[in-house]
């Protein structure tokens, strides 16, 4: 048997390193440690044809290699950061306002972007035997019986019609689900990803045999959400597992700079806790500024430390951070920091603050505590299957509460968990790797029992 692995967005965008890019690159990497039951082989899919992927990080392009090729890859860069300009300016006043506003806008820049458009579909065409990139992937003939595990963030990408085709073949299909937050709190998300995943999932439930979710808590809610879909009869033909993320950086570098105004800030022996995240609206930063201004009007001297790249919906809140007077003294923002920084950081807060909304893990917490750096967060039930007894959890109906617990841990020096973090303990990639494919395994035997003992009925 052969799990094909898939990873598109991560193969197209090697740079980008949030949470679910982060577990595609460790997943993947872990994957030569697997059960040689099964062999896992990572692939992308790109113009209805299956590839076999052997590189995910980008490899330059050598002397050997065409001018036409390196001039492709430049010519898809810039389309793709004009376009991501583009989406950012539609958010602002007044596209994000007005759907006329936003077609005014988008053809002006429709016409501009044939200056790019045009040369690289000519390049494209000229170049359409070529591979998608240079020695990072080859074509791969699928078998009957492979499993095609989607991990990557599929519900934005044109993978619905080779995955169809796929299944007809023969090939079993499980979906790695990381959360259902545009389903279970679409106030969080732009409307479009809303409408975009809603009809992902409607096509995941009808065509995944079964689901792998990345906490016990998200595949219970997967479970309900293909019951509602399907129907219990439809529903029950489906199997459900989970598995937990690992914590390593892997894109720690010795020789990457270490950003010196981080330094700078954790030289004052003020305590630091350090908030880590994108920053958009589910994230609750917000309600960190309210407590920790509850602090500082006590007199607090603990300071706050955001890091994350600037999201969705923040405007407002990332002009309050840099307007707000303690800005610079006890409140910081770094919004381009790198894994060595995040270490650093790790390394030298007094604790990590989570007070998010709802998530499907919070890897964060996970990266922090198993550097024995302590966590408080938000009292909701995911975070209550990682933390346990090692977490403090906060009422985020009330900010006081989390001033509350950071006055005693700086009064008492002792942290208001019930349970040290020092003896936590959790998994690594490798282990977390092992877990999906140990549990997608588990999953596709007990529904081949399950389907041999209906068969058997009379």
């Amino acid at each position: 048997m052969r799990f094909l692995i898939e990873c598109t967005y991560v193969y197209e965008h090697p740079q980008d390193n949030s949470g679910i890019q982060r577990v595609v690159r460790n997943i993947i990497r872990e994957l030569g440690a697997q059960q040689p039951e099964v062999e896992c082989v990572p692939v992308m899919m790109h113009g209805g044809q299956l590839y076999r992927v052997l590189s995910l990080a980008p490899l330059a392009v050598d002397r050997s290699a065409t001018r036409r090729q390196a001039l492709i890859v430049k010519l898809d860069h810039v389309r793709n950061r004009y376009w991501w300009w583009h989406s950012r300016l539609e958010r602002l006043w007044p596209f994000g306002r007005s759907a006329t506003a936003r077609r005014l806008l988008y053809w002006p820049c429709k016409l501009v972007s044939l200056a790019i458009s045009l040369p690289l579909r000519g390049l494209v065409w000229l170049n359409r035997n070529a591979q998608p990139a240079p020695l990072r992937a080859i074509p791969l003939q699928a078998q009957p019986g492979d499993q095609l595990v989607l991990l990557d963030s599929s519900w934005h990408a044109d993978i619905f019609p080779l995955a169809e085709k796929l299944k007809g073949q023969g090939l079993g299909i499980v979906s790695v689900i990381y959360d259902l937050i545009p389903l279970t709190h679409p106030q969080f998300c732009d409307a479009g990803l809303v409408k975009v995943f809603d009809s992902w999932f409607d096509w995941i439930a009808k065509t995944a045999d079964g689901f792998m979710a990345i906490s016990k808590t998200i595949s219970e809610q997967v479970d309900a959400e293909v019951q509602r879909r399907l129907g219990p009869v439809a529903a029950a033909k489906r199997w459900h597992g989970h598995f937990h993320l690992g914590s390593e950086l892997d894109l720690l570098r010795d020789e990457a700079r270490l950003n010196p105004d981080l330094q700078r800030m954790f030289r004052d022996p003020a305590p630091v806790y350090l908030m880590v995240s994108t920053i958009e609206p589910r994230k609750n930063h917000a309600y960190l500024l309210d407590a920790f201004e509850r602090l500082w009007a006590q007199g607090s001297n603990a300071r706050l430390c955001i890091i994350g790249k600037i999201g969705w919906k923040c405007e407002a809140l990332v002009e309050r951070i840099k307007q707000h007077p303690q800005w610079g003294k006890r409140l910081f923002m770094f919004n381009r920091i790198n894994d060595k920084g995040l270490e650093y950081a790790y390394a030298n807060a007094r604790a990590l603050v989570f007070p998010s909304y709802v998530e499907g893990f919070g890897l964060p917490l996970v990266e922090a505590m198993q550097r024995g750096l302590p966590a408080m967060a938000s009292d909701i039930p995911v975070f209550r299957e990682i933390g346990g007894e090692f977490m403090a959890y906060f009422d985020l109906a009330d900010p006081q509460s989390l001033a509350d617990r950071v006055l005693q841990f700086e009064s008492t020096g002792s942290f208001p968990a019930p349970r040290p973090v020092t003896d936590w303990q959790w998994i690594g990639w490798r282990e977390a790797s092992q877990q999906l494919i140990s549990g997608t395994l588990n999953g596709l035997r007990n529904n081949q029992q399950v389907s041999h003992s209906h068969a058997d009925r009379p």
